[in-house]
């Protein structure tokens, strides 16, 4: 990047965000498994999975204002909406600043914090959690959430009932609800 011109980085920023936002709105969940250092890009990569776990040694930050830079992956635009604006002005302005895996939780960051050891198992262990549900139904959640924090209130709330009534025409939502009235554990979901 030292090279580089305005409209080539503009480019770049632009390649990132197709990326990172496919990542974001894809419609299995995803999970960032945090071991080390988050920074920059890496830092922004784990904001736009839905769920961030951080092993105790993670360390987060946004050095791009110390290269003559801003974060150029979402970090500007994601950053203030988990944390808050204050938050991500400091960390993005303080370009050698890093926190902890547990400030990183504190702030809204991550999830979870395990010993480093522990991190991957966990990983799966909540991916295992999410796979015990309707694939359609988490689709279906997904795009509520997403959608929803870019509008007001009303709208949001107008945008879940009809998600709320496209999972009563799904296989999984007769499936789903059979199950819990038959009090089977074991549910043959479709993801449709």
């Amino acid at each position: 990047m030292v090279n580089g011109t305005a409209p080539e980085g503009r480019t770049f920023g632009l390649l990132a965000r197709v990326a990172f936002k496919r990542l974001e709105d894809m419609e299995k969940p995803t999970i960032a498994a945090v071991n080390g250092f988050a920074l920059g890009g890496g830092c922004e990569i784990s904001m736009a999975c839905d769920v961030t776990l951080a092993s105790d040694n993670a360390k987060f930050g946004q050095p791009e204002a110390g290269l003559g830079i801003i974060p150029g992956f979402g970090g500007t635009q994601r950053l203030p909406r988990l944390t808050n604006k204050k938050i991500a002005k400091e960390l993005i302005f303080g370009a050698d600043i890093m926190i902890s895996a547990e400030e990183a939780m504190r702030i809204g960051l991550v999830n979870h914090v395990y010993p480093q050891d522990q991190l991957m198992a966990e990983a799966k262990k909540l991916a295992g959690h999410f796979m015990k549900s309707s694939p359609y139904s988490i689709a279906l959640a997904k795009q509520a959430i997403n959608v929803g924090l870019d509008v007001d209130l009303d709208a949001g709330l107008k945008l879940e009932a009809n998600m709320f009534g496209l999972s009563f025409a799904t296989h999984d939502k007769k499936e789903g609800m059979t199950a819990f009235l038959e009090k089977r554990k074991e549910k043959n979901f479709l993801g449709k």
